[in-house]
Order: structure tokens, then C-alpha cells, then sequence
């Protein structure tokens, strides 16, 4: 047999060690100028220390947990203006005690250990090794098992956070069976879960963009705004291409290259495929056994959403999705989902009572990385809020508005990027840009306002899909049980290949106004400078 010889990829010592200093070096003078002379930090650039040191610090020790904390502990020293006792007040009580303590983030928690949950059925009952087994006759290559992969991804799209999961759980014994590394896997969810959703008039994130659009017909405005998404549609042709092409770039191409030679994981700890996970009962294993759970998580997740939007109590289906409180839907939908589960197992025999309650306390322990970072993740979150980060931000993009309509557009995008980037959500960037720009252009260039509009929305989802801290993105990694920061470093160069060139199609579309025109020159585009990437690698 062939050896295994899987390149890791190091931590420079130094690096690290420097970056602690100059954090160190940079935090004595704030605290000087804050605690002593007064320095004001509330709605400045100072505001986005903490998400800034987080993301570098992640970004350059391949350490998570500690980079958060780094970052949420830098938030509280500037909210307490350095006082060591206020300093722990906010770091516990006002952050992390008040994100746990929050409705819509404990529902998303809980959502997050039924589908552990379920994940772990599947597993011992042998459903999913079936189904790879089933899967394996008929998809017959890498390229298959990937592009069934995000097939897959662009049918979920009622919630992205059910989209990461699910699929997660269907492909992973497909793309292992064919090799495909972990990484490679959390790029195609993360590409199919938020790029997606936000294309999409029937999903959570529809509702949440029409939602901020005020003294407008919402869903009109989100529906208008789809052909000029350009970061999502080009999200999309970018996965068909590097599928085709059979082209990987960056630290993706690492990946690839052990997952080749058997190694699926390159870094981390767990190197297990699912056959070495799944501990059923093969002789009874069925297909169905996969296929029926997810059919009911759909279905019940769908019931459960329009229920939160009132559809029961007479609002059309639409409305009611508009209208529908993710977290509790899906907790409702998955909770009746996991119970009919168990039932169905237990009526086919395929595990025993005592079995299904063993994989309660295993789904919650697989879940409990994803929890801890977006736990980390919502604290961050509420200290940068708290700072003003986001009035600052939307203070320069409200006095950049005169004069520069025409490049507005491309401009939003890039702004968007940033927020969404440093701040870990889109959905708060929707809140925060999508006002600013009707007010803008509600009553002086509608057509300009949707091109605008659609610029917030795409910026927002590439700065979600670049940003460690996001939640989707720490989704896309629990699904495709893959070292976080792995599926960071390896999607960035993706991710800012199509954000570069979503860039300039805003800013024809800007002058143009033209969807078709722009989105034909961000595809072109995209294909020559994919093929550029491959000429200089084939060359070198």
C-alpha cells in the first residue's frame, strides 16, 4: 500500500509571538489614551479593534477560541475604559451570559443539538453509510460527487443554517468515498448555504431583507435585486468552473492534494471517514434510513418557519415567510422531526430505544465546537455593537453619497464587505447599509436604489463568507465536520477571487444599469481569470 505522506501546513512560532506583542503594544496604549487622557472610542475607527484582532489573530496562530476571546476581552477593556473589574463585567455578564441569554441565539443552539442529534442517528443506524454506498454506483467521480454536492446545496434553500447542516450530513459519505477533502466540502456548503438563500424569494433571508426595506413593497425590491447579486450568481458559476476545470489554488490545492492520497483532513486531530464513524446495524441498513429523516427535517422546518409567520392564522404563504422567526421555526420543525424520527427507527427495529438516547449526549458533544465559537462569535458581536462600530461605518457610507452615484454601487459592495467581515453577520449589515441607501435614492433613482440595494445584500454575504467569526461559516464547518480554520483559510482565496470581480461588474452596473450586460462581463471575466490561474500554475 502507498504511504501517506500529507503535508501539514506549520504555525510559525514567531509570527505568533509577534503578533501577541504588537496586540499587547497596541492595547497599553489604548489604554492609555483611553484611561488617562480621555480618548474618545464610541462610533470611531477605535470601534473595530476588537473583531480586527480577533480575525488577525485567528487568521495568523490557526487558533480560534483564544483569538475570540482575545477580541471580546479587547471590547471590554475599551467599554469599561480599562477598568479591570468593568472589564470582567462585560466580558461575562453583559457578553457572554447575555448572548446565551439570548431567545433567538439559544433557539439557533438547541436547533443546532437536534441536528447533531440526528446526525448521530443516521449514523448508527447506518443510513448514511448506505446511502454513500447507494450514492457511490452512480456518481462515479470527484467532479460528480461535487457537483452533486452543491446540487444538493442550491434545493435546501429555505435557511442557511439548515442548508450547512443537512447537506453536511447527506454528502460527507459521498465526498469522502471519492476522496474529496473536508475542506473542499465546507467551501461547496458554505457556497450553497448564505450565496443561495439570498437569491432565493422563499427563505429566511428574504424575509430579512425585505424587512429593512421601508416605505417599499420588500419582496418586490428583494425579487428585483436578484439578477444584480453578482458575488452570489458568480459564487455559483465559480464552483462549476474549478469543478470542471479541475483547478484548485491556495491552501485549497494542499488539501486536495492529501485528500488524493487518503488524508481528508490534512490538519486536526480526527482523520476518521464515515465508515470508521458509522457504528450500525449494516444488515438492516437502508437508504431510507438517510432519506426519510431528511425529508421529514424539510418538511417540518418549512411547517415550523411559516407557523412562526402566521400562515395558520391566514396569511398567504409568502407573507408568512416573510414574517417567520427562523429560530423558533426551525426549532419547532427539527424538535417534531427528531421525535418522528425516533419513531420510525424504532418501528423498523434498526436501533433500540436505548440506542436513540445514546445519540442525544453524542449530538450535543459533536455540536459543541460549533456552539463555543458562535457563543464566542454573538459576544463579539455585542462589543462591537456596543462601541458604535456600525454608526461609525454607516456615518462614511451616508457622507460618501453626494456626488459619486455612479460609483456607489461598487462602493456599498466593497463597505459591505468590511462590516460583514469584522462584524461576522450579514443580516446586520442588511440592517444597517439597506436604510441608508433608500433614503438615498428612494426619491432620486429607484433603478439605481435596487442596483445599490443588491450591492449591500452581495457584500454582505462575501464578507459573511470570508469572516471566521460568521456564523455560516462556523455552520459550513460543523457540517462538513472540518477544522474551522482550515475552511477559512482555504475558501479567503475563493471568496476574494469572486468578490474582485463582483467588484467591477457593480461598477458597470453602476453606469449601465444593465443586469444582463454586467453579469455576462463578471462571468467572462471570472472563466479568463480562472484560466490565467491555471496557465501561471501549469507554467510554474
Amino acid at each position: 500500500m502507498e504511504s501517506l505522506e500529507s503535508i501539514q501546513p506549520g504555525k510559525p512560532k514567531w509570527l505568533t509571538y509577534l503578533s501577541l506583542i504588537i496586540v499587547i503594544v497596541l492595547l497599553g496604549w489604548l489604554g492609555y489614551a483611553v484611561g488617562i487622557n480621555h480618548m474618545p472610542v464610541k462610533n470611531t475607527v477605535w470601534a473595530l479593534t476588537p473583531p480586527v484582532i480577533a480575525i488577525s489573530m485567528a487568521l495568523i496562530t490557526k487558533e480560534v477560541y483564544s483569538s475570540l476571546f482575545l477580541g471580546i476581552l479587547t471590547g471590554a477593556l475599551l467599554n469599561a475604559n480599562f477598568q479591570p473589574v468593568g472589564a470582567l463585567n462585560q466580558v461575562f455578564q453583559y457578553g457572554i451570559v447575555s448572548s446565551l441569554a439570548d431567545k433567538w441565539n439559544v433557539g439557533i443552539l438547541i436547533f443546532l443539538v437536534i441536528l447533531g442529534t440526528m446526525v448521530q442517528l443516521m449514523n448508527r443506524t447506518g443510513g448514511s453509510a448506505a446511502f454513500g454506498a447507494w450514492a457511490s454506483k452512480r456518481i462515479k467521480s470527484r467532479a460528480g460527487a461535487q457537483l452533486s454536492t452543491m446540487l444538493l446545496g442550491c434545493l435546501i434553500f429555505i435557511d442557511d443554517y439548515f442548508n450547512c447542516l443537512t447537506v453536511g450530513s447527506v454528502m460527507r459519505p459521498v465526498t469522502d468515498k471519492h476522496k474529496v477533502s473536508r475542506a473542499k466540502l465546507a467551501y461547496l456548503i458554505d457556497s450553497t448555504a448564505a450565496p443561495v438563500c439570498i437569491i432565493a424569494p422563499i427563505s429566511s433571508w428574504a424575509a430579512a431583507v425585505s424587512g429593512f426595506v421601508k416605505g417599499e413593497n420588500g419582496i418586490s425590491i428583494f425579487v428585483q435585486s436578484i439578477p444584480f447579486n453578482f458575488y452570489a450568481l458568480l459564487s455559483l458559476f465559480m464552483m462549476i468552473f474549478i469543478i470542471l476545470m479541475k483547478l484548485d489554488y491556495g491552501p485549497m490545492k494542499l488539501h486536495e492534494d492529501n485528500a488524493a492520497k487518503g488524508d481528508l483532513f490534512t490538519t486536526g486531530k480526527s482523520n476518521q471517514t464515515h465508515e470508521e464513524l458509522q457504528n450500525g446495524k449494516e444488515a438492516v441498513s437502508r437508504v431510507t434510513d438517510l432519506v426519510v429523516p431528511v425529508v421529514l427535517l424539510i418538511f417540518w422546518c418549512i411547517i415550523g418557519m411559516i407557523y412562526t409567520g402566521g400562515y395558520f392564522d391566514g396569511k398567504s404563504f409568502i407573507d408568512a415567510f416573510a414574517a417567520s422567526d427562523a429560530s423558533v421555526g426551525l426549532v419547532l420543525g427539527s424538535s417534531i422531526a427528531l421525535i418522528i424520527t425516533i419513531a420510525y427507527y424504532l418501528l423498523r427495529q434498526s436501533l433500540s430505544f436505548g440506542d436513540c438516547m445514546d445519540c442525544l449526549p453524542e449530538g450535543f458533544k459533536q455540536m459543541v465546537p460549533a456552539m463555543l465559537i458562535l457563543t464566542f462569535a454573538w459576544t463579539l458581536k455585542s462589543m462591537t455593537d456596543s462601541l458604535g462600530a456600525v454608526t461609525y461605518v454607516a456615518g462614511l457610507v451616508e457622507h460618501s453619497a453626494d456626488g459619486l452615484m455612479g460609483l456607489l454601487p461598487a462602493i456599498i459592495f466593497a463597505v459591505a464587505v468590511g462590516l460583514a467581515f469584522a462584524s461576522g453577520t450579514s443580516w446586520g449589515t442588511f440592517g444597517i447599509l439597506i436604510p441608508i441607501v433608500v433614503s438615498c435614492f428612494q426619491e432620486v433613482d429607484p433603478e439605481l436604489m435596487v442596483i445599490s440595494i443588491s450591492a449591500c445584500i452581495a457584500g454582505a454575504v462575501c464578507g459573511d463568507h470570508c469572516s471566521p467569526i460568521s456564523d455560516t461559516t462556523i455552520m459550513s464547518s460543523a457540517g462538513a465536520q472540518c477544522v474551522h480554520l482550515n475552511h477559512v483559510t482555504t475558501q479567503l482565496p475563493y471568496a476574494l477571487t469572486v468578490a474582485a470581480v463582483s467588484f467591477f461588474a457593480f461598477l458597470l452596473a453602476g453606469f449601465t444599469k444593465s443586469a444582463l450586460l454586467s453579469l455576462v462581463f463578471g462571468i467572462g471575466s471570472l472563466f479568463l481569470l480562472l484560466m490565467f490561474i491555471r496557465y501561471r500554475r501549469r507554467s510554474s
